[in-house]
């Protein structure tokens, strides 16, 4: 509550606020994105809320059996002598709980593109992504409360970042996300904390677009997947020619179905998070602004499934025999 935060100023003369009396209560279960440019204190908020960082005034109050897990930039934690069975099982055995389920430490590092050899073999034979692969299958399978994930998508490749946006799709537990990704925060987080270096922290209910939609598009954010190349144009067809689904036809296709499946887990936990007995007299603004918010996921809902619904029956149609 009303914590504030501030560094030195450039040239060593008096101090910049990053950000000051900011207030906010993370539930469980809640999904948080924060983003900000460079230097505006993303990596701060966190540490502040997570108690690892003193505040400069105001008071953080954290659950007595909060299990928290942390994913930094600097990529830390890992001994480039011990090998990645060692790594996964530092106290022996060849066991790893991942989400409450039992895995056997080689099965689970395949899931992470692991081979065998590469399983017993030392941390320091890996290259910068497999460092990064092995980071993640070790924070995933640490039983916490809280994941607390700084600028996850660095230096990750395409397979590594689909890995982890299925394996958080699982989580139940708390997210905060620190990310310059528009499209993984899109997917991943349900609020949003705002740090636009103006020394404030300003808080939004929905992902990166209802961000977008209420402050407009001021922190340059990138993607980090890469764009598709478009196709190649391809002589014109007779009339009588059947074509298929175009290419972003297509590609909504097969991405719609990881639309709904986010959606409504969204639905479900704002609905969870509805269903308490003393949310709405905790806290009359948020519950508001949450009834306000599953409406709108709601028709999201119901909007994306129609979509699919529609492509679907046009590509049954493309594919049977005239």
């Amino acid at each position: 509550k009303d914590i504030s935060a501030s560094v030195p100023a450039p040239g060593g003369k008096g101090k910049r606020v990053l950000f000051s009396a900011f207030s906010t209560r993370i539930l469980k279960g809640e999904r948080i994105g924060i983003l900000g440019p460079n230097g505006a204190g993303k990596t701060t908020l966190i540490r502040m809320l997570t108690k690892d960082l003193p505040v400069d005034s105001g008071n953080v109050r954290i659950a007595k059996t909060l299990n928290a897990a942390y994913f930094d930039q600097k990529r830390a934690g890992l001994d480039p002598d011990e090998s990645l069975w060692r790594t996964m099982c530092p106290g022996g055995g060849d066991q790893v709980m991942v989400l409450d389920t039992p895995r056997h430490v080689v099965g689970y590092l395949k899931d992470f593109n692991f081979d065998v050899d590469q399983v017993r073999g030392p941390v320091s034979t890996l290259s910068g992504g497999e460092r990064n692969r092995l980071l993640l299958a070790k924070l995933l399978a640490r039983p916490s409360d809280l994941l607390v994930l700084d600028e996850p998508t660095n230096d990750l490749d395409m397979d590594t970042l689909d890995l982890l946006e299925d394996a958080l799709g699982e989580f139940k537990g708390t997210l905060i996300v620190v990310s310059h990704d528009r499209d993984f925060l899109e997917r991943m987080v349900a609020s949003i904390i705002a740090l636009e270096g103006d020394g404030q922290a300003r808080e939004f209910v929905g992902g990166y677009k209802d961000y977008v939609r209420q402050r407009g598009d001021k922190l340059g954010l990138t993607k980090s997947k890469p764009a598709k190349s478009a196709p190649t144009a391809s002589p014109p067809r007779p009339r009588s020619e059947r074509v298929g689904l175009t290419f972003n036809e297509q590609h909504a296709l097969d991405e719609l179905p990881k639309t709904i499946a986010k959606l409504e887990q969204d639905v479900g936990r704002i609905e969870k998070a509805l269903a308490e007995p003393d949310a709405y007299s905790r806290d009359p603004d948020r519950y508001h602004k949450l009834t306000a918010f599953l409406k709108k996921t709601e028709a999201e809902l119901e909007e994306s499934e129609e979509r699919w619904l529609a492509l679907a029956e046009k590509a049954e149609a493309l594919d049977s025999p005239v």
